[in-house]
């Protein structure tokens, strides 16, 4: 039974799951983006995320907490350098899992796990506003109030000019 068994733990040994994820968080700094099955990205963002929170903080102290659970100086310096001068507003939230389908060999479910401040493609579009049927509807009325002022005076007194013709018509 799993009684208690608060997270994955990915039917790897306690020294085993540690060292995997310390190797994933490691390539995940370094490359800023990584493919694997979901239930490791799922760990491997509890595991980094607290490590990318204590980096906006250069210390010592962090330093040496941070290097504790990574064992690697090169993605030390990458977290505490670049990576931590762009997620420094950020109030948490720095990767995202986004889901690829299935494996061919075993169909496991694989999705890759990216640091967002590094995405290229998220930061070249600008953001779109989330289109709803209460934003069409108001901002229509929006987009034909300036078409109606770029008319020309002669214009818009052809259109009164006919009407008022058609009244006295009457």
């Amino acid at each position: 039974m799993r009684h208690g068994r608060k997270f994955n733990h990915l039917g790897r040994t306690a020294d085993h799951r540690r060292a995997m994820l310390a190797n994933m968080a490691i390539s995940l700094i370094m490359h800023k983006r990584i493919t694997t099955t979901l239930a490791k990205a799922k760990e491997l963002k509890k595991y980094v995320e607290p490590l990318i929170t204590r980096s906006k903080d250069d210390s010592t102290n962090s330093r040496r907490v941070v290097f504790s659970y990574l064992q690697n100086k090169e993605a030390l310096k990458e977290l505490f350098g670049p990576v931590a001068q762009k997620v420094g507003d950020r109030p948490g939230g720095y990767t995202r899992i986004i889901k690829l389908g299935s494996r061919q060999g075993d169909a496991a479910d694989v999705a890759f796990i990216e640091l967002v401040d590094f995405d290229e493609n998220m930061l070249k579009t600008p953001k779109a506003e989330k289109k709803t049927r209460r934003s069409r509807k108001s901002s229509a009325p929006k987009a034909e109030a300036p078409a109606e002022e770029a008319k020309t005076p002669a214009a818009e007194e052809a259109p009164k000019a006919e009407a008022a013709e058609e009244a006295k018509a009457e």
